[in-house]
């Protein structure tokens, strides 16, 4: 068990981590694109959901 967490270790303190501006920057990203796609998806559902209601009058 001690050898795998010294491996861990090891090959943890090889990883090249973002810096915190990347990380900044990537985070708006997603939170951007995922604001889209939720304003795509709840178009579409007002979209269907009305063009359902008109159809079952």
């Amino acid at each position: 068990m001690f050898t795998f967490l010294k491996e861990v270790k090891s090959e943890l303190d090889k990883v090249t981590w973002p810096g915190s501006s990347e990380v900044s920057r990537l985070t708006f990203i997603v939170i951007g694109i995922s604001v889209l796609v939720g304003i795509y998806l709840g178009g579409l559902d007002f979209l269907f959901t009305n063009l359902l209601g008109i159809l079952i009058r």
